[in-house]
């Protein structure tokens, strides 16, 4: 399906009306009042105005709960930092990327046109805890942090935290669809050797391939510009940085959608996966990845597939550059947020000359 029209907006033929609303967002009772919506909104959907340099800081300015009834996605933090190899940091990701995300709390989003928030529930959920000082339980209460949110009827999207972290949430997803498809936007594979036991975020998608967490056959990895000894494809597609770079962000799309077919999948970007001149806040950084137009570009194209959960991890803000880094996390998190609702019927206006 071709999301984009010739002039950069929803094509004309699949335009439907918008919302009838005869004010920009929900009334001010669907709100709570001005200010605040993190906690003061009655509705899960809908956008209010707030000034994105004041008030209470949620998720795009959804309403903070862990009440899920009604909700379609819940927006979770893991601010867990203990598996990286190189730069700390990203235990404050979740935060960085929370405020980054206010600033796009405005209503309609370009190229899509609409709301995601008219169509979807999305309610931030806050962030999983668990005690820094016995790492080796993390994993488990990552992953009962997540399959809380699952029973409960809701798709997550997390903000990491580093890479290990979607090891616990794709077993957690694993058992409530099966194994998945792993879509992973990355500089590095983090499929390396270990002999198991290790909290590291460069070897648990091999830990998860020999569970049957994730089919390898399915699952694509993108951006890859690293390697190493010992490297095991385990029958994934690869599609090295080069590839990309000299692919079209349509051909790019094409190709996951073929390595992933109709069954159901999960998305996992690394913020990594985009070049040091577009996220330098990051703990691995690798030149030559992509740029935050190819990767949103290749998001925005991926509606044939059906992913059930997503998250998005590394970004270290103690490493950024005028936030830019948790600014393209943000703005990654929205459009997946768009491709899910666009998924389930949503559909934007062109602008009027």
């Amino acid at each position: 399906m071709d999301l984009l029209g010739e002039r950069g907006y929803a094509a004309s033929d699949r335009i439907d009306p918008p919302p009838d609303r005869t004010t920009r967002g929900p009334s001010m009772s669907d709100t709570g009042g001005p200010g605040d919506q993190a906690f003061r909104r009655t509705d899960l959907r809908g956008t209010g105005i707030e000034p994105s340099y004041a008030g209470a800081l949620s998720f795009m300015r959804r309403k903070y709960t862990r009440d899920l009834d009604g909700v379609d996605i819940a927006v979770s933090g893991i601010p867990f930092d203990l598996a990286v190899t190189n730069r700390p940091g990203t235990r404050l990701g979740p935060q960085a990327v929370r405020a980054a995300s206010v600033q796009h709390a405005w209503g309609p989003v370009w190229p899509w046109m609409f709301d995601p928030f008219d169509t979807l529930a999305v309610a931030d959920y806050g962030d999983c805890w668990f005690d820094h000082g016995t790492p080796g339980a993390i994993g488990d209460a990552i992953e009962r942090h997540a399959r809380a949110i699952l029973d409960a009827g809701a798709e997550m999207l997390t903000i990491g935290g580093d890479h290990y972290v979607t090891y616990p949430l794709l077993r957690a997803h694993a058992q409530a669809h099966g194994p998945l498809a792993l879509i992973q936007f990355d500089a590095h594979r983090d499929v390396e050797p270990d002999e198991g036991g290790r909290i590291d975020h460069g070897t648990m998608f091999g830990h998860a391939v020999r569970e049957g967490v994730i089919d390898p056959q399915r699952s694509v990895q993108i951006g890859i510009r690293t390697t190493y000894r010992g490297e095991r494809r385990y029958g994934m597609t690869i599609l090295y940085a080069d590839r990309v770079h000299e692919a079209s962000a349509e051909e790019v799309a094409r190709e996951i959608a073929r390595a992933v077919g109709g069954g159901k999948a999960y998305l996992t970007f690394d913020i990594d996966c985009l070049d040091p001149a577009f996220a330098p806040g990051t703990g691995t950084p690798v030149p030559g990845g992509l740029s935050t137009h190819q990767a949103l570009s290749i998001l925005r194209r991926m509606t044939e597939i059906d992913i059930v959960g997503a998250d998005i991890v590394e970004v270290s803000p103690p490493f950024d550059t005028s936030e830019i880094t948790a600014n393209a996390a943000a703005m990654i998190a929205l459009d997946y947020l768009c491709l899910k609702a666009w998924r389930k019927g949503a559909r934007g206006q062109p602008i009027e000359d």
